[in-house]
């Protein structure tokens, strides 16, 4: 069964305020199209050591939507980079797909 992101973790973490889940999802808005964008400059020019660096960053968002295989995945791509390989390449970005259409909805 594919994992969707969800707001659990956001609303635990809240305690019921509403302005601090807002806020933290006009961050995670805000930030994510860009560290995917740095992401994938990174991984065209061939720098993979950067490239992991931003998988990292991503995959502290990851978590935050609640996505614990998504950040399993990520952790293990974050390794095969650092050793120059982009071994799961396609189901890291298949995460951030849903990332990304669950970041519009919201």
């Amino acid at each position: 069964m594919k994992e969707i992101p969800n707001l659990i973790y956001i609303t635990k973490l809240s305690n019921g305020q509403g302005s601090f889940e807002n806020d933290l999802m006009e961050i995670i808005k805000r930030e994510l199209p860009k560290e995917i964008a740095s992401y994938e400059s990174h991984l065209n020019n061939g720098n993979f050591s950067e490239t992991a660096a931003f998988v990292h960053k991503i995959n502290h968002k990851i978590k935050i939507l609640g996505l614990v295989n998504g950040g399993k995945i990520a952790e293990k791509y974050r390794m095969n980079l650092l050793e120059n390989s982009s071994i799961l390449k396609s189901e890291f970005e298949a995460v951030l797909e849903s990332m990304l259409l669950f970041i519009k909805r919201q």
